[in-house]
């Protein structure tokens, strides 16, 4: 994908529904310039291709989550991925950033071993590069296409590696990071207990948002990426509670 492309994915998303012709006049490029790029996108899953516009999908569709500060996101996993070696074995929660980082290794390393409970990052980059995945047994959870329960807690625990990367909801400055989803929660901390470092890869507007169970307080996480967007104050904050923090621009 291209920077155009994120454009054209910013615009969808902000409007909802937006015709062919709008997006060529916005983005000063031709309809079959636009019509290309929409063909694109949504044979990736991202948008919904429809004669003469085109229109996101529905807010709780994991595609859509995905599509979302797409850049912002993007930006994140491939700074994240340049802290995986060729032939490693890593963790990876299901989420959208996730996502990326996933189909990131697949692209640019060799036979890396990735550990995760999401089947959409197992289907989605099935047929990407030279990476091996093992799914983590557990309940499905339908709405994220992630296992979760009692019974991932028990196949996690067959593993142990350096790294497991996850994503967040949201962030309580005097206390650390939050999840919306209890049963989230619950599936990180049991992938947590067989890795070595956690590493958070968040878009920085996760800063202004509060999720309702707490997921990691500041002394148990090890690393931060995010985009540049992330103020000053929450810098400061992040580094009083040594907790190391990369930003990729």
């Amino acid at each position: 994908m291209n920077e155009r492309h994120a454009q054209v994915l910013d615009l969808v998303n902000e409007y909802k529904r937006i015709e062919v012709n709008r997006l060529s006049e916005m983005l000063d490029v031709s309809q079959v310039t636009i019509r290309k790029d929409l063909d694109v996108l949504a044979e990736r899953g991202l948008l919904v291709r429809e004669h003469g516009y085109a229109l996101c999908r529905k807010a709780d569709d994991v595609n859509n989550k995905l599509a979302v500060r797409y850049e912002s996101k993007m930006k994140v996993a491939v700074k994240a991925a340049e802290l995986v070696a060729d032939g490693e074995t890593i963790m990876i929660e299901s989420g959208s950033t996730c996502t990326l980082l996933a189909e990131q290794i697949a692209e640019t390393k060799k036979d890396v071993t990735i550990i995760t409970n999401s089947a959409f990052i197992a289907n989605y980059i099935r047929d990407k590069g030279n990476v091996r995945i093992i799914l983590l047994g557990g309940e499905y959870q339908k709405e994220t296409q992630a296992m979760v329960g009692p019974l991932l807690k028990k196949y996690a625990s067959e593993f142990f590696v350096d790294k497991l990367f996850i994503g967040t909801d949201g962030f309580i400055p005097k206390v650390g990071f939050t999840s919306g989803e209890m049963m989230r929660m619950e599936s990180v901390h049991s992938m947590a207990g067989s890795a070595r470092q956690i590493i958070i890869m968040t878009d920085s507007s996760k800063f202004q948002k509060q999720g309702v169970v707490l997921q990691f307080r500041f002394s148990e996480i090890n690393k931060v990426i995010t985009d540049g967007k992330i103020s000053d104050e929450t810098k400061k904050l992040l580094e009083r509670n040594h907790v190391d923090l990369t930003i990729a621009y």
